[in-house]
């Protein structure tokens, strides 16, 4: 009896030392980076990711490039990015990750995507999204947040980014379930391009892009309740339209940014040509005619064109293209007669009459409503007599800027500007007087003039012209801006160099914050109150420490000279124009 205990326990001894020996073997080759021979937790190798949902959706959007700004609470996406053959351009701060995307988007006409972690790299995306709100520009901002079990606790890095951007976006998400992630995506992408584009913000707790789950399928169509938006144009209107057109003797179209983000800029011009009548344009509509076109009086508005603002005086018709005829358009009540009868074309309801009353509105995308307006106007000609008579107004109204010695006249160089650019060329202004000298002097051929219009805000021309550079790669791209507005973007130098983008930048600098230095001269008694810029640096020695070439001109001979050797290089290129500091904006 006692041996056969003593035989039972040795091999008691003998069986739980060799399953320990071999579970210490399946532990060192585990650790050792072999192949597990223990399953994995889930037992399931088709399990698949949150962040490489993300990843999966926007290579289903077809999105090439993204611009942003990794953090902890975004690392599972940018984990998976790095396997994707879609491009990340690391910018230097996170506002300019959405000004990129917006750059991107508006010279795409695809939504531009730009990402930030949580907390103080969400909220620095605020005012580029709010800028791209109020220009009606299509983007989706990706934002990295804090484990679901975390929110509210006020925990490191937390912030309610969706809250925050409530009054900026079309839609917001604070993704809760990882299998939700593809719906989410293609809604997103969805709102942000169709009815009155704009932004969309995707919040996404990292455990969410940490999760598993079994399979993933994106889908194919979308079926929002609630959001379907107009676009058809109501067939009773358009007749009533043409109407009022044809007993009209001094119609005028005002163009807005829609048009051109509608996409129809040739077909609004093939309207005009038709029928012969004029055309202005608010500042986000510029570009849509060519700017030597002979019925296009320029931009109206506070700081646009005299001949323009006439026009609008005296028209007794106007068509109101895709805007919303803001203060800076429309000052005054008195700037239009009472007798004006208005048409107002536009695809978001909200905005039609919210600013000019209008007899006519017309809800539907800038396109179908096009169509069917050539359809009905037939062989509609404008009066001779308003044709000549606009015409002899851009003739009388026409004023050559004066020159000061030792300095360069923007507004000037900047008409000459255009003649040196290839006719495809994109300008991107920035805000201030820049921003109104290009707007009044460059000429657009076939290319693009881009600002924000909505929400001026400065420091948006370089990061813009980065995301213009990746969607347009063989246009020339020109920055102007004034020297307050380059400090405000100047870090997306190093994001320019190290993407080797051949952006030019013309730096107009007065030692002024222009703008707010003439509000002064007018209301404040010339007091000039924070506007005199002091301890700027040497901005070619700036541009040395980049690694880019640069020039500066004291004169319009020496600057045109300088841009003819600086349009043929294919580097990146600063050029510093000095200027009279009490130039005016117009």
């Amino acid at each position: 009896m006692v041996y056969k205990k003593a035989c039972f326990g040795a091999l008691f001894f003998f069986i739980s030392g060799f399953t320990f020996f071999a579970l210490c073997c399946i532990i060192y080759v585990t650790d050792c980076g072999a192949v597990c021979l223990l399953p994995e937790k889930g037992g399931n190798d088709t399990m698949i990711s949150g962040a490489e949902i993300m990843v999966k959706c926007l290579e289903a959007e077809g999105v090439k490039v993204v611009f942003g700004y990794p953090g902890a609470t975004i690392c599972p996406f940018y984990d998976s990015l790095y396997d994707s053959s879609i491009k990340h351009v690391l910018v230097r701060q996170e506002q300019n990750a959405a000004h990129a995307a917006s750059g991107y988007s508006r010279c795409s006409g695809l939504p531009g995507v730009c990402v930030a972690t949580s907390g103080p790299g969400a909220t620095n995306l605020i005012t580029g999204i709010a800028t791209a709100y109020a220009d009606s520009v299509p983007m989706i901002a990706i934002t990295g947040q804090v484990k679901s079990d975390l929110l509210g606790r006020d925990v490191f890095q937390e912030a309610d980014i969706t809250g925050a951007c409530e009054p900026f976006v079309k839609h917001s998400y604070l993704v809760s379930r990882t299998e939700d992630l593809p719906r989410i995506f293609k809604e997103a992408f969805h709102i942000a391009s169709t009815g009155r584009k704009g932004p969309v913000l995707i919040d996404i707790p990292m455990d969410i892009q940490q999760n598993e789950i079994e399979s993933f399928e994106y889908p194919e169509t979308v079926n929002i309740i609630g959001y379907k938006p107009n676009t058809r144009g109501h067939a009773v209107q358009v007749k009533r339209a043409v109407e009022a057109i044809r007993n009209s003797r001094r119609p005028l179209i005002v163009s807005g940014g829609g048009v051109l983000s509608s996409g129809v800029k040739l077909k609004f011009q093939a309207f005009a040509d038709k029928t012969k009548i004029p055309v202005i344009s608010t500042m986000m509509g510029i570009g849509v005619m060519p700017s030597d076109h002979e019925m296009y009086l320029g931009m109206l508005g506070t700081h646009g064109k005299p001949v323009a603002n006439r026009a609008l005086h005296d028209a007794d018709l106007v068509i109101v293209c895709g805007a919303r005829l803001g203060d800076r358009a429309v000052a005054a009540p008195d700037q239009m007669s009472e007798n004006t009868t208005v048409i107002h074309i536009d695809i978001d309801p909200a905005e039609i009459g919210k600013n000019v009353k209008t007899e006519i509105p017309i809800v539907g995308d800038m396109k179908n409503v096009l169509n069917m307006l050539i359809d009905e106007i037939g062989d509609y000609v404008v009066p001779n007599q308003w044709q000549e008579t606009v015409k002899g107004w851009k003739k009388s109204f026409f004023r050559t800027a004066p020159k000061f010695d030792g300095f360069v006249e923007p507004r000037a160089l900047v008409a000459q500007l255009s003649s040196m650019l290839r006719s495809k060329a994109i300008l991107v202004a920035d805000v201030g007087q820049n921003q109104i000298w290009c707007a009044n002097n460059f000429m657009i051929r076939e290319g693009r003039f881009l600002t924000t219009g909505g929400m001026g805000t400065m420091g948006y021309s370089i990061p813009a012209a980065v995301g213009v550079k990746f969607a347009r790669p063989t246009r020339d791209v020109v920055v102007v801006c004034g020297d307050g507005s380059f400090q405000m973007g100047m870090n997306e130098l190093a994001t320019i160099v190290g993407n080797n983008l051949a952006i030019k930048i013309i730096i107009m600098r007065n030692h002024r914050l222009g703008m707010v230095r003439e509000l002064q001269d007018v209301h404040y008694n010339k007091r000039h109150s924070g506007t005199i810029l002091s301890g700027d640096p040497d901005f070619q020695k700036l541009a040395e420490a980049y690694g880019i070439d640069h020039a500066e001109a004291n004169s319009n001979e020496e600057a045109e000279e300088i841009i003819k050797g600086m349009v043929k290089s294919d580097k990146p290129f600063i050029l510093v124009c000095n200027v009279y500091p009490d130039t005016p904006s117009i």
